[in-house]
C-alpha cells in the first residue's frame, strides 16, 4: 500500500530535521564547482552529491529530506548504489524539481513565471518510479516599490497550485515555494514592505490552493522570511522573527505540518539564527524548519574542493551545518555552538 501523503509531509517535517536542496540545475552547479575550480562533468556532479548524501551522520540525525535533480535521481554512486537509496537508507526522503525554470512573464516588464505544467502529469508518474516521494516547485516574485503586479502574482499562484494538485495525484507531496526576492534588483526595499508583498502572496497562493482542491495536510510550505532587501539591510534577527510568524500567522492555515524556510540570500549563519530565534520565541501550529541549499553546502563544497581525499572533511563542514540548522529548528541554536566546528 503507497504511503498517505500526510504520512511522507510528516517524516519530511520531523522535529529537529530539515531539508537539503540539492536540485541546483546543471548550469548552476558548474558555477559552485567553477568557484572551487573542478570541471563541472557528469562524475563530478555525482560525486559531490554522493558525498553528501552519504555524510551518515549529518543525514540520520538532521536531515529529513533531499530535493534532488533530474539528473541526480537518475545517477548511481561509484559503488553502483542509487543516489536515492542512499538517501532513502539514512531515513530521509528523496524529491524530485520538477519546474522547468523562471522565465520572462508577457506583459509584465521584470516580472517572471514559472514554466513547467505542460507534461507534467507523465514526469511525476516516472519520479514516483524513481523513488520521488515529494517534489519542489518554485514561483519568483519580483519586489520593489512598484512591484509586483497582480497579475504576476495571480499567475504564479495559479501555477503553484496546480503544480500542488497533480502531485497529490501521482502520490507525491508537493512543496509549494512562493520566493518572494530578497536579493534580487534592486534589493533596496524594507522589511515592511517585504511583509506587505509577502502577506499578499501567501494569502493568494492558500485560496488557489483551496480552489484547486489541494490537501493542505499533504504539503509542505518553502516560504522566504519576512526580511529587508540585500542592499538595505538593517533589520535586527528578532525584529525578522517576529515579522515573520506574524505574516505566517496571518496567512498559512494550521492544517499546513510544516514550513521549510528557503534561505534566499542569506548568509549561512544568519539564516540558521533566524529560525532558532523563531523556534525559541513563539508558539506556532505548524513545524518550522529549513529547506536550505547553498546554507547548508557552502562550507562543504569548500572543503571538499573537488578532491577525493577531502571527503570526509567535506562531510564533516556540511555535518556541522546540518546540525546548527537541526538545532536552530528546535530553537537551541547558540552562536558559541557555531565556533565549536
Amino acid at each position: 500500500m503507497s504511503e498517505r501523503l500526510e504520512d511522507i509531509a510528516a517524516r519530511m517535517t520531523a522535529g529537529g530535521k530539515g531539508i537539503l536542496a540539492a536540485d541546483e540545475s546543471t548550469g548552476t552547479i558548474k558555477k559552485r564547482l567553477d568557484s572551487i575550480g573542478a570541471e563541472s562533468t557528469a562524475e563530478t556532479r555525482r560525486d559531490y552529491r554522493e558525498m553528501l548524501f552519504s555524510a551518515e551522520e549529518a543525514m540520520r540525525n538532521h536531515i529529513s529530506g533531499v530535493i534532488l535533480y533530474d539528473e541526480t535521481i537518475r545517477q548511481q554512486a561509484r559503488d553502483g548504489t542509487p543516489l536515492v537509496e542512499i538517501i532513502a537508507s539514512s531515513g530521509a526522503v528523496p524529491g524530485i524539481k520538477v519546474d522547468k525554470g523562471a522565465k520572462p512573464l508577457a506583459g509584465f516588464p521584470d516580472e517572471k513565471i514559472t514554466e513547467g505544467l505542460d507534461g507534467l502529469r507523465e514526469r511525476l508518474a516516472e519520479y514516483y518510479e524513481l523513488g520521488a516521494r515529494f517534489a519542489k516547485w518554485r514561483g519568483v516574485i519580483a519586489i520593489s516599490d512598484d512591484l509586483p503586479t497582480w497579475g504576476a502574482v495571480k499567475q504564479n499562484a495559479q501555477a503553484l497550485a496546480r503544480y500542488a494538485a497533480l502531485c497529490q495525484e501521482a502520490g507525491i507531496v508537493p512543496i509549494v515555494e512562493p520566493e518572494v526576492l530578497m536579493d534580487g534588483a534592486p534589493g533596496d526595499h524594507s522589511i515592511d514592505r517585504c511583509y506587505t508583498v509577502t502577506e499578499w502572496v501567501l494569502k493568494t497562493v492558500f485560496q488557489e490552493l483551496y480552489d484547486a482542491r489541494v490537501s493542505l495536510e499533504g504539503m509542505v510550505l518553502k516560504p522566504n522570511m519576512v526580511i529587508d532587501g540585500k542592499n538595505a539591510r538593517k533589520a535586527s534577527r528578532e525584529e525578522v522573527a517576529e515579522k515573520t510568524v506574524r505574516c505566517l500567522k496571518a496567512t498559512v492555515p494550521a492544517a499546513v505540518p510544516g514550513i521549510a524556510f528557503l534561505s534566499g540570500g542569506q548568509s549561512d549563519e544568519e539564516a540558521t539564527a533566524h529560525l532558532s530565534v523563531m523556534n525559541a520565541g513563539y508558539d506556532v501550529p505548524w513545524t518550522l524548519t529549513f529547506s536550505y541549499g547553498r546554507a547548508l553546502q557552502a562550507a562543504a563544497l569548500k572543503a571538499w574542493g573537488g578532491k577525493q581525499e577531502n571527503v570526509a572533511a567535506g562531510q564533516r563542514a556540511f555535518a556541522h551545518r546540518a546540525k546548527m540548522n537541526g538545532l536552530a529548528a528546535l530553537g537551541d541554536w547558540k552562536e558559541d555552538l557555531e565556533k565549536a566546528a
